[in-house]
């Protein structure tokens, strides 16, 4: 049995809200209890009726891990996940670190009771949840696989491309965690932000194509000369100035990345204003 419950917090970053999955009957298994917000908790409790065994985490994302404490509470269930808001890190982002800036939405207070490693597996007498490390969105990012179904969290959404904004995001994790999850051959997504993804094959490679044509621009505005990222995405992004920051950020993975690739250089710890130039 899957129940979805939709959060009451959308956003530009959110769409229209955070998922909340639960499976199971009589051992509800839960996905992502979403923001602290007592009205969705409610809804949690009402559709687990007592029967919550497990809460399941795949980022340490406010919009996804705040609730998991005061849930775990009300239940007395386990709050499993990677690991805190700062586990997973690719080793450019561990060199990085605070330099960048970014960090936006973590959620520095949680603390998963249990801990997951990639192909861990979670068993009820009613399903089987298998715990596949997927990075790139964030370090300690997990998505979990039910049979064919796969939870894929905020590395893929349903609507629109994932925030990748450094130093919680990379963009080469992120290229190899879509790759981990094409050879899962799952036959469904379950995104934490919009609807389901009924032809994974499809969507994975509209966003591997995106990154990639994004790439393609900003090597070829960096012809023009040396240029930053907030620059970079002035130039690019055609969104609203609220949104502009986020623009930045994803410009900033792009250019690590390629500076990790030896494709750029900059001559500053990486950051939205720092100068990158083509190699």
């Amino acid at each position: 049995m899957l129940q979805t419950i939709l959060a009451p917090n959308p956003s530009p970053l959110t769409g229209p809200g955070t998922n909340t999955f639960l499976i199971g009957r009589d051992q509800i298994a839960v996905i992502d209890p979403g923001p602290d917000i007592p009205s969705h908790r409610d809804a949690i409790l009402s559709a687990g009726a007592g029967r919550i065994s497990h809460i399941f985490v795949t980022h340490a994302h406010l919009d996804h891990s705040e609730g998991a404490a005061a849930l775990a509470q009300a239940t007395g269930a386990p709050v499993l996940a990677f690991g805190d808001a700062n586990s997973g890190r690719s080793v450019a982002m561990q060199r990085l670190g605070e330099a960048t800036g970014g960090g936006e939405g973590r959620d520095l207070a949680f603390r998963p009771d249990l801990l997951l490693r990639d192909g861990d597996e979670v068993t009820s007498d009613e399903w089987t949840l298998r715990a596949i490390h997927t990075p790139g969105h964030m370090g300690g990012h997990l998505a979990f696989l039910w049979d064919k179904t796969l939870f894929c969290g905020d590395l893929v959404l349903g609507w629109s491309s994932t925030l990748i904004s450094p130093p919680d995001g990379d963009l080469l994790d992120y290229f190899r965690s879509l790759d981990r999850i094409e050879l899962l051959s799952p036959t469904h997504l379950l995104p934490a932000h919009g609807d389901p993804v009924e032809a994974p094959g499809t969507r994975l490679a509209e966003l591997r194509a995106h990154r990639q044509d994004r790439t393609a621009q900003i090597l070829h505005a960096l012809q023009d000369g040396p240029a930053n990222a907030t620059a970079l995405a002035q130039r690019l992004y055609h969104v609203p100035a609220a949104l502009m920051p986020a623009a930045a950020r994803s410009v900033l993975a792009h250019l690590i990345a390629l500076t990790e690739l030896g494709a750029t250089t900059a001559t500053a710890l990486p950051g939205p204003e720092t100068p990158f130039s083509l190699r």
